[in-house]
């Protein structure tokens, strides 16, 4: 069983920056990818950010030159920076982890999820 644990979230002011982390833990033979949707009252949930074990990345429009993704593959641990944040940044930040098991097999899994409120 994998496990994803998300950390990081809180409330800042318009213009403030916050730091998201989301560490992978347990029985799995690689992370292939990782990154974070978001999900606000009465939208629809969006991509945000991921990050390949490779380096790949993929932002959304809304976030770019804004939010940084990074990955520390020896820690199984990615990492969203989000600067200038805006007041439409509000929501619950989830983090995935795509991980293949030990038969190679491909996996999502989910972080419980983290709140990020930003106060105009």
């Amino acid at each position: 069983q994998v496990q994803v644990v998300e950390s990081g979230g809180g409330l800042v002011q318009a213009g403030g920056s916050l730091r998201l982390s989301c560490a992978a833990s347990g029985s799995m033979f690689s992370i292939n990818a990782m990154g974070w949707y978001r999900s606000a009252p009465g939208k629809q949930r969006e991509l945000v950010a991921t990050i390949s074990a490779a380096g790949g990345i993929n932002y959304a429009d809304s976030v770019k030159a804004r939010f940084t993704i990074s990955m520390d593959n020896a820690k199984n641990t990615a990492y969203l920076q989000m600067n200038s944040l805006k007041p439409e940044d509000t929501a619950v930040y989830y983090c995935h982890a795509d991980i293949k098991d030990s038969r190679r097999y491909p996996y999502r899994y989910w972080g419980q999820g983290t709140q990020v409120t930003v106060s105009s």
